[in-house]
């Protein structure tokens, strides 16, 4: 009868495993968890079936568990399922699907097993070793013990495990955030340079004429090279709002300076609804990584297309392709970095964002061509 049991419990356990897109360590410690629950209650119930059995004739012990105890089994296992639903289905989740605590997986079954073996260790070989002495009345504690025990193991280590994860989440933000600090300071220094560099263009249109006016020729020449190697390249002009525009202007500039085809289509006006600060972050993330996606792609193949529009006018769209060589990897859909073996710092960043306003993301690939689409909204908060 073990045996059958042993053989049906590794069978589920397959079965398991096969249900759930996690890994192995994770299920199989999972599966073992709640064994070692069951092997408790079911000790608790074998010391109250006892307990009835003393109140019953010999002749009718003809059951494992009797009625009565059937029914408190049955009640157990209700109220510990209705004790353990929300932490299973919200902090056991998270716990499960963040990495930061993947190395505890490893050996979070020890103590499971243990309690199954001590339970297994406590069924008596012989009905009538409980009634010996005070057999029943220590069997009685020892189970209850050790599920309270187990009880507290497992609340002590769900506390333990979202205080860590908790921490890693916040090292991740702060560190996003650096990131972004850093990504937002430099564009910043870009178009304030593209600002200051529009604003002296009448300081030097007075300037040429005034040589125009004496005729100097030469030093025109020599006045429009000096101003011209001055000027940042970001010449073009794709929208009417400066911020944005000026964003894009610096990857086109660095696409150009690569020789990276760069098509865009905007249409925004000079004010959006969107929190700009926002909208040049998920931008610049975007395009970094596209353009450096471009320069490991095949000469011949490569080429950023952007598409950026209003919606229902408080909406902004922004679909972004770009084509790339090479595999890109995911993990329980999280891209992960090429350059690191850790999560992709800017796709990371642009789903912060995006969650924070209470906006939308979808990034595919395909026949060699990635797409990212994000749709903004005002910021919740405002």
């Amino acid at each position: 009868m073990m045996n059958i049991l042993f053989f049906l419990l590794l069978f589920l356990l397959v079965i398991y495993h096969k249900t759930l897109a996690i890994s192995i360590w994770k299920s199989f410690s999972i599966f073992l968890a709640i064994c070692a629950v069951f092997s408790c209650v079911n000790s608790f119930s074998r010391a109250i079936n006892a307990i009835i059995d003393l109140h019953l004739p010999a002749s009718k012990n003809i059951l494992w568990f009797q009625i009565g105890t059937g029914i408190i089994y049955n009640i157990i296992c209700i109220l510990f399922l209705l004790a353990v639903w929300y932490p299973a289905t919200h902090t056991v989740r998270i716990m499960i699907d963040d990495d930061n605590f993947a190395q505890t997986w490893y050996v979070f079954w020890i103590l499971p097993l243990i309690f199954i073996g001590l339970n297994l260790f406590m069924v008596p070989k012989y009905d009538g070793t409980l009634y010996t002495g005070r057999i029943l009345q220590i069997y009685i504690v020892v189970s209850l013990v050790l599920l309270i025990i187990l009880a507290l193991f497992y609340a002590l280590f769900l506390l333990m495990a979202n205080s860590l994860n908790r921490n890693a989440r916040l090292q991740q933000e702060n560190y996003l955030l650096s990131i972004q600090q850093e990504r937002y300071t430099n564009l910043c220094n870009a178009i304030e340079e593209t600002r200051q560099a529009r604003h002296d263009m009448r300081h030097h249109f007075l300037q040429l004429s005034s040589m125009a006016e004496a005729g100097d020729l030469e030093k025109i020449k020599e006045y429009l090279y000096n101003v011209t190697q001055k000027i940042p390249t970001m010449h073009m002009h794709f929208c009417e709002n400066q911020v944005i525009d000026s964003v894009i202007s610096y990857y086109c500039a660095l696409a150009e300076r690569n020789t990276i085809p760069f098509h865009v289509q905007i249409d925004l006006p000079a004010q959006i609804s969107v929190d700009e600060t926002d909208f040049c972050l998920v931008l610049s993330n975007l395009l970094e990584n596209a353009l450096e996606a471009s320069l490991k792609t095949a000469k011949f193949r490569q080429r950023i297309d952007i598409k950026i529009y209003r919606h229902a006018s408080n909406l902004i769209l922004i679909q972004i392709e770009n084509a790339f060589d090479g595999k890109i990897q995911q993990k329980h859909g999280i891209f992960l970095s090429s350059k690191r073996n850790e999560n992709g710092i800017g796709i990371q960043s642009v789903r912060h964002i995006v969650e924070k306003t209470g906006g939308g993301c979808d990034f595919t690939y395909d026949n060699g061509i990635f797409t990212a689409k994000i749709m903004l909204r005002p910021c919740i908060n405002s």
